[in-house]
């Protein structure tokens, strides 16, 4: 078993299809998106949308009581495990109007969507680029088969290296860098969906306190008095 694994490894087979996947997808990026690529594979290993979301509850939890007690000014002194919720906050506590608020909350979801949507594309750039780079080295194997085809001992060696780009080719482009684009794809969606009612949430805070603090001829009036 190990003797046929150890033959599954070939050096220039792997280095032609890695390098060759992953170099047609930085030429088809920016380097902003490359770096968001890299930046990515840390969080994406770590992230757990369930607890994401748990976290931030309870964040937004906090910051509507200590709102209730202090007012918004004070909900950046809201130390919550989340760090979308934290940054939320000072936002909330800085911002100088509602408005000004849901501008930013626009900005920042948008934001967030684009970076992670941008280095998913890498990847799945990556992944789409490796079985036609496993079939380059294919052809050149076969090439260097042909060239040999008097010295038995040099065709061995080509012969694998053509089989062993097309494995290659497959196996980083279904079982490796696919994957990883369809987690950060997944992630993207799985954020969206605790992160839009967290900030719609402050949003009705900020807006119930700037309605509070209208001046009374400012306020509508009820139909008691019409």
């Amino acid at each position: 078993m190990l003797e046929i694994l150890a033959r599954l490894f070939n050096p220039a087979a792997l280095a032609l299809v890695g390098i060759g996947s992953l170099g047609t997808a930085a030429l088809r990026s920016t380097g902003a998106d490359i770096a968001a690529a890299l930046r990515a594979l840390g969080p994406m290993l770590r992230m757990s949308p369930a607890r994401d979301a748990l976290a931030a509850r309870r964040g937004i939890h906090q910051i509507e009581q200590l709102v209730a007690v202090k007012g918004i000014a004070c909900a950046d002194q809201v130390r919550s495990d989340s760090a979308f919720v934290r940054k939320a906050g000072i936002r909330l506590a800085d911002a100088a109007s509602p408005e000004a608020f849901t501008a930013w909350a626009d900005e920042e979801l948008a934001a967030r969507a684009a970076r992670r949507q941008a280095a998913a594309a890498v990847w799945r750039a990556a992944a789409d680029a490796s079985p036609s780079v496993g079939m380059v080295g294919t052809v050149l194997g076969l090439i260097g088969m042909f060239a040999s085809i008097d010295d038995p001992q040099l065709m061995g060696p080509a012969m694998a290296l053509a089989m062993l780009t097309t494995l290659y080719g497959l196996v980083f482009g279904s079982f490796v860098f696919g994957p990883i684009a369809a987690r950060l794809e997944r992630l993207v969606a799985a954020e969206l969906e605790w992160q839009r009612p967290a900030l719609a949430h402050l949003e009705r805070l900020a807006a119930g306190e700037a309605a509070a603090a209208a001046p009374a001829w400012l306020k509508p009036r009820s139909r008691a008095l019409r």
